[in-house]
């Protein structure tokens, strides 16, 4: 929200008060708490009236620093914060000397101005990150709209901003205004699913808003040099996250608000669902599974969408028997092919399903102030809302769910929970619904990803739509509903990025589009992308997603680049395990990965997977396609083809339907598996070490995962001229063997180190 007009005005009706002066600095042994005057004190009649800020410093966590500001401290009830499960009281130290006060949190600390002339400077060991200067902190009264506090934390020269959720909009978020609320808008505007208060920026340092939201942004859209954040009324609390990379960034934010556990090895393969709104029963589902067997296409997990249940009568958790008549024997069937079995649900209940009048009698949904349930027609005619904060509420839902566990079922598509409604409607524990509209995802994904993990243990997972700040700790999630055409899929790419820039380590998207046919160029550069993701979704609204209604050709590319994600499974599984131990996401962005090169600064038409593999997805019809590979210190090597490329430099490429720029970083050991047919296997027997462009006289080391979640094996892989040396140092390798200049070692049958000698 803007409430300046221009450098100097106000907007019409804002009465703005800036913080002018600490005039009180009390320094404690965790904290410092500042009395902020929004005028200079010269005399004591300048005591009188007017608006104060009591500032607090504190710290979570080491390297977190946390401001929060109060107006009236008493006039309005708690708010509603991010959880936080990981904030604690971790030893800083307080300085004062005669003009400033000091706090530090392990790299970072902050500075406050005694007397005239607000500052607060943010600093990791000498270097400044950003500061709160004249006319940042402010509280402002706008007439016939309340009253808000801002901050506006400074911006360098040449920084740039990003993250605050799954945004679709430009990649770098610099000149934009984003309202951080959760929207069922798709992909194609400027509203998100998933909001998250927080930005990451690339001098390595980040921002977590700690506020339920709704909360504003002006990302150097109102002042040029600022980040501006605003917050309707009395108070506003927020976080500034040290570096010094945007990966040790991560690691800080998902150690304060919770990091992802990680998703079973099966869940990794690929998903084929029934669509949307197509017509299916039993025998259309077993007939697109076994023509997917009959063509040789590797298939995890399929998933019935809304239609598993009787129209109109979302939800009512029951199979619809015209078209499932057996469930149980159905489920059974399904799952003797190898196949994982996913639901959809929503959290609301239509007023046709049977459930409607149970819930209400029991009072498990949201209501309207004079007690009565609160009901819309929006989705589903007459439909209630489940309020999650009454308990019973929860045990009910998820009772329910754990009948359709027992029959078979292993995880569930966690639709919905962004039209939640903030006026005339009342929560069972009196939350504010105001606040609850963007907490409402979080609990709801709470609440079935908490059953999974009580019933299938470490198999829980969801693939959740919506979510909030430290939703990631419940994985998986999708990227919405996007149209079928290289825009889209482009702009789906950008989401994602924002997503993992936040703190998510996993996540999806609809191969081919949501919305709309996939014409063959389109799907078929999806398929790759989507293989090429941490999980992979064939889905669409109105038509079957499966490839050879698109053309014969999607078949070989559906194939191709299935069986080439379960050869890396290896590999993305340690970097899976390695985001669950870390918050370094799997996917991400060419700025974190290589921050110190300029080039990559606002690259949003590529990325990498893990450190070692970087993908261009081709969003042409030709085939054309820009790639930037950065300079490693050695050539990049094509996966796919094996030519080598040197970095630091742009390249112009032509790929066919069976081929995208997928470069492997030089010093790369990449293990490499030896099952094609699924992504669940024993990673250990039969894995090629294979080395690129591995520097002579250099090692480089590898991680070979169980899928489990343990490590299997690693070690490390050195060169010495046309000589190389593999040594595991834990573990054990089964059957494996060395790969490197195109020639492949002698088998090992098991043993810790293998010497080789390329011809």
């Amino acid at each position: 929200m803007k409430f300046t007009d221009g450098q100097w005005l106000l907007q019409p009706g804002v009465a703005a008060h800036y913080a002018a002066e600490a005039y009180a600095v009390e320094a404690h042994a965790d904290r410092i708490v500042v009395l902020a005057t929004t005028r200079p004190i010269k005399h004591r009649g300048d005591t009188l009236q007017g608006p104060t800020l009591t500032v607090t410093l504190s710290s979570p966590l080491a390297g977190v620093i946390r401001v929060s500001v109060e107006h009236f401290a008493a006039s309005e009830a708690p708010r509603l914060h991010v959880p936080m499960p990981g904030a604690g009281t971790p030893a800083v130290q307080v300085e004062e000397t005669a003009t400033h006060v000091t706090l530090t949190s392990g790299v970072l600390s902050v500075d406050v101005k005694k007397g005239e002339g607000w500052s607060l400077v943010f600093r990791e060991g000498s270097r400044v990150l950003t500061k709160s200067d004249w006319r940042s902190l402010g509280y402002i009264q706008y007439a016939g709209k309340g009253s808000f506090v801002h901050e506006q934390l400074t911006l360098q020269v040449g920084e740039s901003v990003y993250g605050l959720g799954e945004r679709f909009t430009p990649w770098v978020k610099n000149g934009q205004v984003v309202e951080n609320v959760n929207k069922d808008g798709g992909t194609a505007c400027e509203q998100a699913y998933k909001s998250v208060p927080f930005y990451l920026t690339n001098r390595g340092y980040g921002v977590l808003v700690n506020e339920a939201g709704p909360v504003s942004f002006e990302v150097a859209s109102e002042k040029t040099t600022r980040v501006q954040f605003s917050r309707e009324g009395e108070s506003l609390d927020y976080c500034v996250i040290a570096g010094p990379t945007q990966k040790d960034v991560m690691t800080r934010l998902t150690a304060l608000t919770g990091r992802a556990p990680l998703p079973p090895a099966w869940s990794f393969g690929l998903w084929m669902t029934t669509s949307f709104t197509t017509q299916y029963d039993e025998a259309t589902a077993t007939h697109f599974i076994d023509e997917m067997k009959r063509r040789d296409l590797p298939l995890a997990v399929f998933h019935f969408d809304c239609f598993w249940m009787r129209e109109f009568e979302w939800v009512n958790f029951q199979w619809d028997p015209r078209g499932f008549p057996e469930p149980e024997a159905m489920l059974a069937r399904l799952k003797a092919k190898g196949l994982k079995i996913s639901l959809w649900i929503n959290p609301y209940v239509a007023q046709k399903s049977p459930l409607f009048a149970e819930g209400a009698k029991h009072g498990y949904f949201l209501k309207r102030p004079n007690g009565l349930v609160w009901q819309t027609d929006l989705w589903q005619p007459g439909m209630a809302i489940v309020d999650f904060t009454n308990p019973g509420a929860v045990t009910w839902y998820q009772g329910h769910l754990r009948r359709l566990l027992a029959q078979g079922v292993d995880c569930f598509k966690t639709d919905f929970g962004e039209r939640i409604p903030t006026e005339g409607v009342v929560y069972h524990d009196g939350s504010d619904p105001v606040e609850m509209h963007n907490l409402y995802a979080l609990q709801y994904n709470e609440v079935v990803f908490n059953l999974l993990r009580e019933v299938k243990g470490e198999d829980a997972m969801v693939f959740a739509r919506s979510t909030y700040a430290s939703g990631q700790r419940f994985p998986v999630h999708w990227g919405g509903d996007c149209w079928s055409n290289f825009e889209s899929m482009a702009e789906s790419l950008r989401g994602g990025l924002s997503l993992t820039s936040c703190g998510f380590a996993f996540w999806s998207h609809d191969i081919g589009g949501f919305e709309g046919n996939p014409p063959p160029a389109v799907y078929k550069r999806w398929i790759q992308f989507g293989l090429l993701s941490s999980h992979s979704r064939l889905h669409g609204s109105s038509s079957y997603r499966v490839p050879w209604l698109v053309d014969e050709e999607s078949c070989d590319v559906l194939r191709e680049f299935t069986r080439l994600k379960h050869r890396l499974m290896p590999y993305l599984y340690a970097k899976a395990i390695e985001a669950s131990e870390t918050g370094v996401p799997v996917m991400r962005s060419m700025v974190m990965e290589h921050p110190h090169d300029p080039a990559c600064t606002a690259l949003d038409r590529q990325y990498q997977l893990g450190e070692s593999l970087l993908v261009a997805p081709v969003f042409t019809e030709s085939g054309e396609v820009d790639v930037y590979l950065p300079d490693q210190g050695g050539e990049w090597t094509h996966l796919l083809s094996g030519e080598r490329k040197p970095g630091g430099r742009w390249q112009r490429e032509q790929h066919g339907f069976l081929s995208l720029p997928l470069y492997v970083a030089p010093n790369t050991v990449l293990p490499w598996g030896s099952e094609t047919e699924r992504a669940d296997y024993d990673y250990a027997s039969g894995v090629t070490l294979r080395v690129f462009a591995l520097a002579d006289g250099a090692s480089a080391p590898f991680v070979v995962p169980s899928p489990d979640g343990r490590i299997a094996a690693r070690g490390t892989v050195s060169r010495r001229g046309g000589r190389y040396t593999a040594q595991v140092s834990e573990g054990s390798l089964k059957q494996w063997c060395l790969e490197a200049d195109g020639q492949r070692s002698p088998v090992q049958d098991s043993g810790s180190s293998l010497d080789w000698a390329a011809a």
